[in-house]
């Protein structure tokens, strides 16, 4: 007899739940269903985002790396030797940048690759940094010495030479046939002069007009200090008269040694009132700025003709200088020798022998018209000619040296 009113065990348990279903064998055997698998459109959205993830992963592993390469072989291009065998001169433009640059240094075969060297310039922070200019590239240059020499501002040098003695018109002519410099020439030509003797330096593009402003300037600077410390007995009026008579010791000779000695002798000439009788004042009576054609000797009769330079006609100096005296014609000038010479003549030998006397000039004019036929004997020898060609009367070979000396008072 059962007395548990609610019924006992699993039976009465199973009885609260409901009514027991009969099984057969298979579905007893047969396991109990699991948990559902996750729908199919789950699934496939998680395996998407994995793929995404797998894959941006990748492609930033594979740009790094790219990247890493493209850097390291970029860098080795920048500071390698260049492909120029040669180099060259190249011209950064004012205002030019880089990309520009790069490109024409690559035209040019300067550089093997632009963007290389923009960028490099750039990852460098010298973008900024180079300047405009003319410069010298050396052979096989890399793109890292080429971008320092850029910033280094080192540009191509060129000189302008003025030699001493030139007149202002060849001086200007070599001004205009500097084929660096750039622009017109000034329209007014300077006084004779005023060009200062002395070589300029400068970088493609200067102006011809800035060339000679400075050769003018210069030699103002130059006048008036060297005639700020003169001899203080100098028998001369003015700088106007220095500089004239400086360009005729300029012309006299290119000798150091002789220059104040021979500045004395035209000092002591006009102390006394003499005529000055330099060779070269003649010439440029004759031809003004243009200068003597190289193979026209001086005759007699250019001695006698009537110009306002002819030294041997007139009295005092010629009007204006006859050329550019240098620094040691105008200190020559300004602090001459201290002698009692009134005559000089050429010695044959490239200088001159000096005279206080007249007696004594003549006899130094007579050994230098030997020296003359000597020469002219040996050249005629030398031709196979029997007998030496006369040579032209060619009256005084050096200032203040005519044969019969002083003739007018």
């Amino acid at each position: 007899m059962n007395t548990n009113p609610g019924g006992g065990g699993e039976f009465g348990q199973r009885q609260a739940q409901g009514p027991i279903v009969p099984k057969t064998a298979a579905e007893a055997l047969r396991p109990e269903a699991g948990t559902p698998p996750p729908s199919k459109r789950s699934r496939a959205s998680r395996s998407q985002v994995v793929v995404f993830l797998n894959f941006f992963l990748s492609l930033v592993i594979l740009v790094v790396l790219a990247s890493g390469a493209a850097l390291y072989f970029g860098m080795q291009a920048f500071i390698e030797p260049g492909p120029s065998a040669n180099g060259d001169t190249f011209m950064v433009k004012p205002n030019a940048g880089v990309q520009e640059i790069a490109d024409q240094l690559e035209r040019r075969g300067l550089v093997s690759d632009a963007r290389i060297f923009r960028l490099g310039v750039r990852a460098t922070g010298n973008d900024s940094a180079l300047k405009a200019g003319e410069y010298a590239i050396k052979p096989r240059a890399s793109m890292r010495d080429i971008m320092e020499l850029f910033k280094s501002g080192k540009s191509v040098m060129y000189s302008l030479t003025i030699p001493e003695g030139l007149t202002v018109e060849q001086a200007l002519q070599r001004v205009a046939e500097q084929e660096a410099l750039t622009g017109d020439m000034p329209a007014a030509m300077p006084p004779e002069g005023s060009i200062a003797t002395d070589t300029l330096r400068f970088t493609r593009g200067a102006t011809r007009q800035q060339m000679v402003e400075k050769l003018v300037a210069d030699q103002k600077k130059l006048v008036e200090d060297v005639w700020a410390h003169r001899a203080p007995d100098l028998p001369i009026a003015n700088m106007e008269d220095f500089v004239i008579l400086a360009s005729i010791v300029e012309k006299e000779t290119g000798r150091g040694d002789e220059r104040s000695r021979v500045a004395a002798v035209f000092l002591n000439r006009l102390a006394k009132g003499m005529r000055l009788q330099s060779d070269p004042t003649i010439i440029y009576g004759l031809f003004g700025g243009k200068g003597k054609p190289a193979d026209r000797p001086i005759y007699q009769s250019d001695i006698e003709k009537q110009t306002p330079y002819n030294t041997y006609l007139i009295k005092g100096l010629p009007p204006t200088p006859i050329a550019n005296p240098g620094r040691a014609a105008l200190e020559a000038v300004a602090n001459p020798s201290k002698t009692d010479d009134f005559y000089f003549v050429a010695d044959g030998n490239g200088g001159h022998v000096f005279a206080a006397t007249l007696e004594e000039h003549n006899q130094n004019v007579a050994r230098y018209r030997a020296v003359q036929k000597k020469q002219a004997d040996a050249a005629a020898k030398a031709s196979g000619q029997t007998t030496a060609p006369a040579a032209p009367d060619d009256g005084a070979s050096a200032g203040a040296s005519g044969e019969n000396g002083d003739a007018a008072q």
